[in-house]
Formats: structure tokens, C-alpha cells, sequence
């Protein structure tokens, strides 16, 4: 007779129990839309880019500082070698001195010229001869403008000449030097690192676009993935790999983690758009061999040398890696300052609330971040306890006729001083705390319920593109007085597209008055 097995204690996991825990994690991720993955790896795509930039300015800075060492210890031996004496008064006539030319506001003036021109920027520009010689023009002009009054323009336009001469041969050899090396140590494994993965989208079997990959190739640093190919039943020759078609490239971008998407010929306005939309969602930057006139107000094109070719970068000025930097730390500054400006004031709140109605102070609430990714948000509380239980109760009050947006003018489970803290958004101030953990920012789109994610169509996903703010665009524009979901999503897409930091200082100005208005408010 067998034995009976005894059931398992409570919070005890037997096999089939794991086994059903892990099969509902792994339903929940295969449940989430491609582009919502997208979403959650573009921030390390972002930072790859990032990397790939800093590694190459801090490469170049070396580069063009060894240059100009050595072109400054050859212009002090030149000076000071006794063999010279001869033509002492010539090398005097002819070469820069020490003191003006030769000394160290040289080297900044160097850095600054190049930076003007544009000699660290991404592409072939680094290593250009003509960006190069241009920053140094422009370096050697900014030292010498003073000597111009002082010395007279004869031996200033003779010095202006031969520093340039000098120091231009200097930094393109050594500039030269540098992209000599890295094509030879990038192939030894110990020294290479991840490979630039690039994905082209075209018409695999046109000369232009064969010509393009053949091009890119070449060089032997990037990692081929395949085509997206316009046509859906297009075909390709030899080892070239068809990933799919334009309806496909969502999932293609997330099953291949490309870095860079190629487009090697023309599309149509509604293709090209989907095409933004994707490679922005992903972090990723988009080169077109062919350029575009009709792009709408949003996309920048500039010029760009890529692997000795020429294309125009389409972007969009949306949250980028310097910039989601940028905005990081003015988070960290801004919440770490207000929280120590306004302790007193949150002090005061807790204790009304307490003496108000029975319940803990802060509300904690799960809602949707960037990329889906849920996070608890803290508020004041502003309604008697238990409220959200009896929120199925009070639909039919709700305003907008929306779930997504459930607003109840007067609701009935407001406290007195919640009533006060709603009125003037003082509810809202806890959510510092979340900036300062990273989930939300103090500008950004407005964050909603995860049961809302099922409802959302495939545009509503983009305003999951950016850490949810504290205030908005949508907040500034009228709050709960705007009770079209599709108006919200579009002022969020809205704010994503525009960003820069002059927008958000913009709306932070624009949230006291809107506040004071009080308009939307309850």
C-alpha cells in the first residue's frame, strides 16, 4: 500500500509548483509586445553608443595631445639647437615662439578648434584632413590674435603659416597613425570590442543596395546581420540573410539587437515613419544612403561619412544616452534639493493627515514606468482606507467615460485634507522619492496602470519611451479637465519627440500657474 504524501506547508513550493511559477513567468514575458522589449533594451543599446562615443573622444584626445608634444619638443629643439645659429635670424623670422604659439594655451586652443569644426563627431569626420587642418586654422588664429596688435602682421602672418603647417601635419599623422592601429587591433580578440551589429533595409537585390553592403563589408569591424527587405517576397543571393519584411520589423529588431539600421533606397511616407518609429522605440541609429526632403517637423537629417560613404543620419531629438544623462542627473540635483527645501512642509502633511482620518500616511501604487516596467509610486494619501476596493462601485461616476482615465469630480472617498493636498497637487510630492530611485523623473509622460496595457493600441506603447514625470505636458495643458486617452498619448509622444532640456524647463515654469489655476484638479 503506498504511503499518502502529505500535503505541502503553506509557502512551500513542490516541483510542479515551481515548474507552474516559471511557466507563468516566462507566459508573462512572451505576453509582452515586441516593442515594448524594445523598449526595455534600448537603454543598453543607448549606453553601447555611448561607450563606442566617449572611447572615441578620449582616444582622439590622446592622439592629438602626442601630437602636439612632440610638435612642441621639435619646435624647442628647433629654437635651441646651437647648429642652428647660422640662420638664427631666419628660425627667429619663421617659426612660432615658445611663449605664444608653442606654449600650452596651444594645446586647449587645439581642442576647442576641433570641437568647432566638428572633428570629434561619429562617421569618417575624426579623421578627415580637411575637418582636421580647419580646427587647426581656427586654433592658431585664436593664440595669435593678440600677437596680431602687439607685433605687427608680417611675423604674425609668417608664424600663423608655419604653426599651421606644423601643427596641421602633426595631428593628421597622428590621426592616421590612430586609425591605422585600431583597423589592425580590433581584429586581435584580446583587443576588439563588441562589434557595431548592423541590420540594412532595402531591396537586397538592386546594384545600389548590394553596392552599399559590399561597402560596409569591406572594413571587417561590423557584424552583418541581414536585410529587411521592402518588398515582402523578396529574395537574396549568396550569404546574405533575409530577416523578414517591414511588417516584421519590430520582432526583427528585438530577435537581433542591431545597433545601427541602414536604409539602402527609398520609402514610401507611412513606411518611413513606421521605420522612425521602430528604430527610436529600439535606440538605435538609422543611416539612409538616400536623402529625404519630406520628413515632417520632428526628424533632423545631417549629413554624415560613414565607413568612407556618405549618408544622412534621420533622428529624432527624442531621450538619447548624453541626454537621458543629462536629464539623470538634473533628476538627482532637482529631487535631492526640493526634498531638503520641503521637508518641513511634507512634516506638516503627515501630520494632518494623520489627525484627519485613520491610515498611513503615504499611498504606494503599482503603475508603469519606461519600457512597462512597473514600480511603486508614492503619494500622500488622499482617501479614506480600503478606496480602491470600492472603485468598481463608483464607475458609472466616472467623467471621461474612459477607465484609463477614471476621475471623479467630488469623490466621495476623498478625506478633508486630501480634498486640500488634490486641490493645489501637494499629493503629488512623495514622488520625489521615486526620482531619486530612478523610476520616475520631475518632467516627463504622466504614469498609468498595468491593466491598461491591454487596452493599448500600437501607438499608445510610445509613451513608454521615457521615465514617467511628475508633471508634463499633458498636466500643464489641463490635467483631469483632458479626457480624451488618445489626447494624453499624444501630448506624451509629443514630449518624447521634442525633448530638451529647455522643454522641460519650460514646463516647469508653465506647472506653478497651472497649479494656482487649479483647473482639472480633483
Amino acid at each position: 500500500m503506498t504511503p499518502s504524501v502529505p500535503p505541502p506547508a503553506p509557502g512551500k513550493f513542490t516541483a510542479s509548483g515551481r515548474f507552474a511559477a516559471v511557466n507563468a513567468a516566462v507566459k508573462s514575458l512572451w505576453m509582452v509586445p515586441p516593442r515594448v522589449m524594445l523598449q526595455r533594451r534600448a537603454s543598453r543599446t543607448l549606453l553601447m553608443h555611448a561607450l563606442r562615443a566617449s572611447a572615441r573622444v578620449l582616444f582622439l584626445l590622446a592622439a592629438d595631445a602626442t601630437a602636439f608634444v612632440l610638435a612642441r619638443a621639435a619646435l624647442n629643439v628647433l629654437q635651441t639647437s646651437h647648429r642652428l645659429e647660422p640662420i638664427d635670424a631666419a628660425t627667429r623670422w619663421a617659426v612660432p615662439p615658445l611663449g605664444s604659439a608653442g606654449g600650452w594655451q596651444m594645446g586647449a586652443a587645439l581642442v576647442v578648434g576641433l570641437l568647432v569644426v566638428g572633428a570629434y563627431h561619429s562617421g569618417d569626420d575624426w579623421r578627415s584632413p580637411r575637418k582636421i587642418v580647419s580646427g587647426v586654422l581656427l586654433a592658431v588664429g585664436l593664440v595669435l590674435w593678440r600677437d596680431l596688435w602687439l607685433r605687427g602682421i608680417a611675423p604674425v602672418v609668417v608664424h600663423y603659416l608655419t604653426a599651421v603647417a606644423g601643427l596641421g601635419v602633426a595631428l593628421v599623422g597622428a590621426r592616421q597613425g590612430l586609425a591605422w592601429l585600431i583597423a589592425r587591433l580590433i581584429r586581435i580578440p584580446f583587443f576588439s570590442s563588441p562589434a557595431e551589429r548592423v541590420l540594412l533595409v532595402g531591396d537586397p537585390e538592386l546594384p545600389e543596395s548590394r553596392r552599399v553592403r559590399e561597402r560596409l563589408e569591406h572594413f571587417g569591424v561590423l557584424d552583418m546581420m541581414g536585410w529587411v527587405s521592402i518588398q515582402k517576397n523578396a529574395r537574396v543571393s549568396g550569404d546574405d540573410k533575409l530577416l523578414g519584411s517591414l511588417d516584421d520589423l519590430w520582432s526583427v529588431l528585438q530577435n537581433n539587437s542591431a545597433d545601427t539600421v541602414v536604409l539602402c533606397g527609398m520609402l514610401g511616407d507611412t513606411q518611413l515613419r513606421q521605420l522612425l518609429e521602430a528604430v527610436d522605440s529600439a535606440g538605435v541609429r538609422l543611416l539612409a544612403v538616400s536623402r529625404y526632403d519630406r520628413l515632417g517637423g520632428w526628424v533632423r537629417p545631417s549629413p554624415i561619412s560613414y565607413r568612407a560613404m556618405p549618408f544622412m543620419e534621420l533622428t529624432l531629438p527624442s531621450l538619447r544616452a548624453q541626454q537621458l544623462w543629462v536629464k539623470r542627473c538634473v533628476d538627482v540635483v532637482g529631487a535631492g534639493l526640493g526634498l531638503l527645501l520641503i521637508s518641513p512642509l511634507l512634516a506638516l502633511i503627515a501630520a494632518a493627515i494623520k489627525l484627519d482620518s485613520r491610515g498611513p500616511v503615504f499611498f504606494a501604487q503599482e503603475r508603469v514606468g519606461r519600457g512597462g516596467r512597473t514600480f511603486r509610486m508614492m503619494k500622500f494619501r488622499t482617501m479614506r482606507v480600503g478606496a480602491d476596493a470600492e472603485k468598481a462601485k463608483l464607475a458609472h461616476l466616472n467623467t471621461s467615460g474612459d477607465a484609463r482615465l477614471f476621475k471623479i469630480p467630488n469623490d466621495p472617498r476623498v478625506t478633508r485634507v486630501g480634498a486640500i493636498l488634490r486641490k493645489w497637487s501637494l499629493d503629488e510630492l512623495p514622488q520625489l522619492f521615486n526620482v531619486l530611485r530612478g523610476e520616475m523623473s520631475i518632467v516627463g509622460p504622466r504614469p498609468f496602470f498595468e491593466s491598461d496595457l491591454a487596452t493599448y493600441r500600437d501607438h499608445h506603447f510610445g509613451r513608454l519611451g521615457a521615465r514617467p514625470g511628475i508633471t508634463g505636458l499633458w498636466q500643464v495643458s489641463g490635467r483631469s479637465s483632458i479626457t480624451d486617452f488618445e489626447e494624453v498619448v499624444r501630448l506624451d509622444c509629443e514630449y518624447i519627440h521634442r525633448w530638451s532640456l529647455w522643454l522641460d524647463i519650460e514646463i516647469l515654469f508653465r506647472t506653478l500657474p497651472a497649479v494656482l489655476r487649479r483647473t482639472g484638479a480633483y
